[in-house]
């Protein structure tokens, strides 16, 4: 497959997974082997990881090839977590929402408007006003979905849906599209030994910049203060944000819900609930 894709003799394979392979090709380059988990998967990631690298911000890998199913890029080689490396991690992403995006929900170009989020379908389909399309596609869609799996109880979806009729007044300052990464969880995020930070499997679309940083915040990242000191000291954030924490992760929550199951809809829940009193 790394062959096909890269034109490049293979020499080595180290399988990680099922889905995931280290493959060293001749003259001694080492890459990864992805196989996406649907029939769009490696489009949008590709087409995801391309649009991050066009900004010139923050570290990403290269993509070598892809095909329907497979996507060959670069690999990271991992070091440990790094306060110089976080403080500059939030300069570049400050820098990579700045470069900014067409419209909120706009997808990379060449990637699909169906594309995903993790193993979640998730639809880039575009808007102007930023707490209209929040609700109508990245917080209403999983809702209905866990509802109608029965993993949030039709009597709890009112609080969700309460902040999305609310969200006008909850979400802050008008803010432009920005250009994110859409996933940004601490396991998206590789440590390199070369003393940068680089961003993987990113669900890139137009989105409010709060979003990725709320991300960040959901599931702990090491120096998550440096990061933050960075972004601020680049970019400041509109006075509240942190208050809007919860707002923002209601989106990754319910689609954890729907993947994952009860845990993950308790604190769907919470947060709809943190969102409301501020």
């Amino acid at each position: 497959m790394a062959a096909r894709l890269t034109g490049c003799a293979v020499t080595g394979e180290r399988r990680l997974s099922s889905t995931l392979a280290e493959v060293t090709l001749d003259g001694g380059r080492v890459v990864m082997v992805k196989r996406g988990d649907g029939e769009r998967a490696a489009q949008a990631e590709a087409a995801g990881l391309r649009w991050l690298a066009e900004a010139g911000t923050v570290h990403v890998p290269a993509v070598h090839g892809r095909d329907a199913r497979w996507l060959v890029t670069d690999r990271v080689a991992t070091g440990r977590p790094d306060a110089g490396a976080a403080q500059r991690l939030g300069r570049e992403l400050a820098a990579l929402h700045a470069s900014g995006a067409g419209a909120f929900g706009a997808p990379p170009p060449g990637g699909p408007e169906e594309a995903y989020i993790g193993l979640a379908p998730m639809r880039n389909v575009t808007g102007d006003d930023w707490p209209r399309w929040y609700a109508e596609h990245r917080v209403l869609p999983y809702l209905r979905s866990a509802v109608d799996e029965g993993t949030i109880r039709g009597a709890e979806a009112p609080v969700v849906e309460r902040v999305c009729e609310r969200l006008p007044e909850l979400a802050g300052p008008a803010e432009p599209p920005a250009r994110l990464h859409g996933d940004l969880w601490n396991g998206n995020v590789l440590w390199g030994a070369d003393g940068h930070a680089w961003l993987i499997d990113p669900a890139a679309h137009g989105g409010h910049r709060e979003t990725d940083l709320a991300m960040l915040h959901l599931f702990g990242c090491p120096h998550l203060d440096r990061i933050l000191d960075g972004y601020q000291d680049a970019a400041p954030l509109a006075a509240g944000w942190a208050d809007r924490i919860a707002l923002h992760q209601l989106f990754p929550l319910l689609v954890h819900a729907v993947l994952f199951g009860r845990g993950y809809a308790e604190q769907a829940l919470a947060a709809a609930g943190s969102a409301l009193t501020g």
